[in-house]
C-alpha cells in the first residue's frame, strides 16, 4: 500500500483514505493503485452534488445566468468560488497536471468497475454560509482582504511543496496559523468537514470502502470517525438572534428620526443632513461602480439608488446596479469560456463580462456601506448641534 493511503476500521469495514493533493498528478497515480488493489464497494469523493456536475460538466459555466445570481443574491459566493477555482488552476498550470484530476479519476473508476459512488462533502454553499455567519465584521473585512489578494499571488508551488504539504505534521502546522489567523474559517471550513466526511464515508455502502480526500482532512476523520455526527445540523446556516438581528433596521430608522428632529429644530440644518445623506451615499457608491468599469448607466444607478436603499436593510444599491449592467453589457458565451483564463490574473477581473458585473455587485454595496457610515456621523453630527 502507497504511504500516501491509511487503511483505518470502524465496525465490520475496511476504510482506505487515500490522502491528495487536489491539483498533483501523483494523486490520480495514488488513486488508481489505490482502488484496483482493494476492490471496494464503494468509493467516496470530497465533493457535493454542484462540484460534482461542473467537474462533469465543465462547460456548465455557459449557461450561467448572471441576472439570476444577482437577484438570488448569490454574487459574493459566485466570486469566491471563481477565485478559489483561480488559486487552484494556478497551481495545476505549473505542474502541468488537471485540477480535480484526482476526484476525476475516482469518478471514472467508479463507472468503469460500477462501484458506488458517493459525494462525501458537504455543499460548498452551506460552508460558505456557516462562515459568513459566525464571521464578525472585522473578521469580515479581513478575510475578504486576504481573498482578494490572493488574486495578486502568482507564486508557483513545486511537487515537493505538495510532498511537504501530505505530511500530517506539515498539515497541523498550516491548521494551526490558520486558526490563529481566522479561527472561525479553520472550524469551519476544516473541522466541521472532517465531522461531515467521516460519518459519510463510515455509513457508504459495502464493507470495502476507498475515501479520496484532500491530505488537510486526513487526520481530522481519523479522529472523528469512532464518534457520532448529526449531519443535520452541519448542514444548518445559524441565523443571528436577539438584538443583533434588529440592529439592520434600528440603524436605518435612527438615522430617519435624527433627521426629522433636526429638519423640526433647524431646518437648514436638517436639508444639510439629506444632501449629505444623498452625496456621500450615492457618490461613494458610485465611485465603486466606476472602479469596476461598471456602464456610465450603471453608475447612475448606484448613485440614484444608494442613498435609498441604505434606509432598506433588504435591499442594496449593487444588485441595482448589477442588474443594470447586466442588461447592458449582457456577458457572452465566449467570456463564460475565458473565465478560466481571465481569473488567473488581475486584470482579466476587469475584462471578462461576467467578473466585472459581479465587482460591480460588489463594490457598490462596499462603497455604498462606507458612504452610510460617513453620512451616519454627519447626521448624528447635525443633530447635536441642533439641540
Amino acid at each position: 500500500m502507497r504511504e500516501n493511503i491509511v487503511e483505518l476500521q470502524y465496525g465490520g469495514k475496511q476504510i482506505y483514505l487515500v490522502k491528495t493533493a487536489h491539483v498533483s498528478k501523483t494523486s490520480v497515480e495514488d488513486v488508481r493503485a489505490c482502488v484496483e488493489e482493494v476492490d471496494p464497494d464503494s468509493i467516496c469523493i470530497e465533493l457535493d452534488e454542484q462540484r460534482y456536475q461542473k467537474l462533469k460538466d465543465p462547460e456548465a459555466w455557459r449557461e450561467t445566468d448572471i441576472v439570476k445570481v444577482i437577484k438570488e443574491k448569490q454574487v459574493g459566493y459566485l466570486m469566491v468560488n471563481l477565485i478559489l477555482s483561480s488559486f487552484q488552476r494556478r497551481m495545476a498550470k505549473s505542474l502541468d497536471s488537471k485540477t480535480g484530476g484526482e476526484m476525476i479519476e475516482g469518478i471514472k473508476l467508479s463507472e468503469e468497475k460500477k462501484k458506488n459512488l458517493v459525494l462525501a462533502d458537504r455543499p460548498i454553499k452551506t460552508t460558505f454560509a456557516r462562515i459568513w455567519a459566525k464571521l464578525g465584521t472585522n473578521e469580515k473585512v479581513k478575510l475578504l482582504t486576504a481573498i482578494i489578494g490572493s488574486i495578486f499571488d502568482d507564486e508557483e508551488i513545486s511537487e515537493e511543496d505538495l510532498a511537504k504539504l501530505k505530511e500530517a505534521d506539515a498539515l497541523e502546522a498550516a491548521m494551526l496559523e490558520i486558526s490563529k489567523e481566522f479561527p472561525t474559517v479553520k472550524q469551519v471550513l476544516v473541522d466541521e468537514r472532517d465531522q461531515y466526511l467521516a460519518q459519510k464515508i463510515k455509513t457508504a455502502p459495502g464493507n470495502k470502502v476507498v475515501a479520496i480526500i484532500g491530505a488537510a482532512h486526513a487526520a481530522g476523520i481519523e479522529r472523528n470517525l469512532q464518534k457520532s455526527v448529526d449531519i443535520k445540523e452541519l448542514e444548518t446556516v445559524e441565523k443571528k438572534k436577539g438584538i443583533g438581528s434588529f440592529i439592520k433596521y434600528l440603524i436605518p430608522l435612527a438615522i430617519i428620526l435624527l433627521i426629522v428632529i433636526t429638519i423640526f429644530n433647524n431646518r437648514d440644518l436638517g436639508l444639510s443632513q439629506i444632501r449629505s445623506w444623498i452625496l456621500w451615499n450615492g457618490t461613494l457608491s458610485a465611485l465603486g461602480v466606476a472602479l469596476a468599469l461598471g456602464h456610465p448607466l450603471s453608475i447612475l444607478t448606484a448613485f440614484v439608488m444608494s442613498p435609498i436603499t441604505s434606509l432598506n436593510p433588504l435591499l442594496a444599491a449593487g444588485w441595482f446596479a448589477g442588474l443594470v449592467e447586466a442588461y447592458l453589457r449582457k456577458p457572452k458565451v465566449k467570456d463564460f469560456e475565458d473565465l478560466g483564463e481571465d481569473t488567473a490574473n488581475f486584470k482579466g477581473f476587469w475584462k471578462n463580462r461576467v467578473t466585472r458585473t459581479l465587482m460591480v455587485v460588489i463594490f457598490a454595496n462596499l462603497f455604498s456601506s462606507i458612504g452610510t457610515f460617513i453620512s451616519g456621523i454627519d447626521v448624528v453630527r447635525k443633530f447635536i448641534e441642533s439641540l
